[in-house]
């Protein structure tokens, strides 16, 4: 029988502690929280990611299937659909967002001289988008078409490791060239982009 400790819990551990409760301090994550931490939170989110969950049925369902070995993948308690719902509606979104920040600049500074297979020292990045799909129903206010609802994802690529520098996440009706305005062009860095006329008109530079 392994004894070992499971992969998912040795993956979180790269995860660091510190600027974790960081976050969680400056967005007040832990105010009128009783069971359900932060924490607790993070995990289930990381492990339907790295799962490939579809809901939150799917996530509690996999979880509960696997209920004593919970301990060990860091929850601390039985997860419960109306409780992970809870979170997902009344927690700081930003609190993840700032530790996706701090993972980010960990990961580049990592990759930042790994070889493009291309003579070229400078920054190299490519900016693109995707569209999701979203119910109607359920997301009146991201109305795409008539009979549609969806988000549109805008993602800034840096090569060197495929990072993502910059993810922002737009109205589905958004036009892809209106992301530029979330970019600082970096001086000397190179940028792919699928609509190279409307880049040079909006930054005045020469991408790609």
């Amino acid at each position: 029988m392994n004894t070992g400790r499971t992969i998912f819990s040795q993956i979180m551990d790269y995860i660091p502690m510190q600027e974790f409760r960081r976050c969680v301090e400056r967005y007040h994550g832990t105010y009128k929280v009783q069971k359900f931490s932060c924490w607790e939170h993070f995990l289930c989110m990381a492990f339907a990611q790295l799962t490939y969950r579809e809901s939150l049925r799917d996530i509690v369902s996999c979880l509960s299937a696997q209920q004593s070995k919970l301990y060990h993948l860091g929850f601390r308690g039985t997860i419960r659909r109306s409780t992970l719902s809870d979170a997902n509606n009344r927690r700081d979104w930003r609190i993840y967002a700032d530790l996706a920040g701090v993972l980010i600049k960990t990961a580049r500074e990592l990759y930042h001289n790994e070889a493009l297979g291309i003579e070229i020292e400078n920054a190299i990045y490519a900016l693109d988008s995707t569209t999701i799909d979203l119910c109607l129903s359920i997301f009146p206010r991201a109305e795409f078409q008539w009979t549609k609802a969806a988000v549109k994802m805008h993602t800034l690529l840096d090569l060197r490791g495929n990072i993502p520098s910059i993810l922002a996440i737009s109205n589905g009706k958004m036009h892809d060239v209106n992301a530029l305005d979330l970019l600082t062009v970096e001086p000397g860095a190179f940028y792919i982009f699928d609509r190279r006329k409307d880049f040079i008109e909006r930054t005045g530079t020469v991408g790609v």
